[in-house]
């Protein structure tokens, strides 16, 4: 079994962290890892994705064409993403921040405000959870108890205070996707 998933946006929207987040869940079941961050040279506001391969067999290579899974942030993300996605694989949508329906239907779409739901959560910066809990609550090979031990290893230390906001948001997105 081998999972490549794909999450972009802009900086500042948590997609690196997003990814490590999975990253660090996938070693917590022993599977194989890899993470490939990639932003562009503006940080904040540029933009931002990251690929992460969950294999419980070895892994050739960190680069993927067709993704089984993609979390789009924005429309930019979307516009780039969108025809890569394998058949049969999953979308996941933040509607907050992208202007047009999804145009293809051999794949499954999960369309959920994510950053208004993180608002009303007290923080759009759990947006990312919110989408991952989305994701998650669709496929099998993520699920949410290690994806919260996954966010209690990427948090510095400085932002342990926010690991129970980020469960509550892992949970929302998850039960939004239902």
């Amino acid at each position: 079994m081998q999972t490549e998933i794909v999450i972009a946006g802009f900086g500042g929207q948590g997609v690196l962290f997003t990814g490590k987040v999975i990253a660090y869940a996938a070693l917590e079941k022993g599977l194989n890892v890899t993470w490939l961050p990639s932003y562009g040279p503006e940080m904040r506001g540029g933009t931002a994705n990251c690929t992460v391969i969950m294999s419980d067999d070895e892994i050739g290579s960190p680069q993927v064409l067709n993704p089984y899974a993609v979390i789009v942030m924005n429309q930019p993300s979307l516009d780039k993403y969108e025809d890569m996605v394998a058949t049969g694989g999953y979308l996941v949508v933040n509607t907050t921040m992208v202007n047009r329906s999804v145009k293809r239907n051999d794949i499954e779409i999960i369309e959920i405000p994510g950053t208004d739901m993180a608002e009303e959560l007290g923080d759009k910066r759990l947006a990312n959870s919110i989408m991952l809990g989305a994701l998650a609550s669709k496929v099998d090979y993520l699920d949410l108890d290690c994806l919260e031990a996954g966010i209690a290893k990427s948090l510095s230390e400085g932002k342990k205070e926010l690991l129970e906001l980020n469960r509550k948001a892992l949970q929302k997105g998850a039960h939004a996707a239902k």
